[in-house]
């Protein structure tokens, strides 16, 4: 992984962090269904880089490459989130 990709994982996780903790502040009757959701989001990533991470180590792919295919699905849903918050 290269340094700017890990920077901009970095800059895109905190800016998520911080809108989605305003609009949890800003509407706390939701705030519960909420976090659910992206406790639930959050396990999906995982699982999803998990599965990949073991697949690759058993196809006998370098190591590198073992962390890459886990770290993607967290990285694309992070790039998700990031775009759809910045629309709104």
């Amino acid at each position: 992984m290269n340094p700017f990709t890990t920077a901009m994982l970095a800059w895109q996780t905190s800016m998520v962090f911080t809108l989605r903790s305003m609009e949890l502040w800003a509407e706390p009757t939701r705030a519960q269904a909420k976090l659910t959701e992206y406790a639930f989001e959050k396990q999906r990533a995982f699982a999803a880089g998990a599965v990949a991470a073991s697949q690759a180590a058993l196809a006998g792919h370098h190591p590198q490459a073992v962390v890459n295919a886990a770290l993607r699905p967290a990285h694309r849903r992070v790039r998700a989130n990031a775009r759809k918050l910045l629309k709104t």
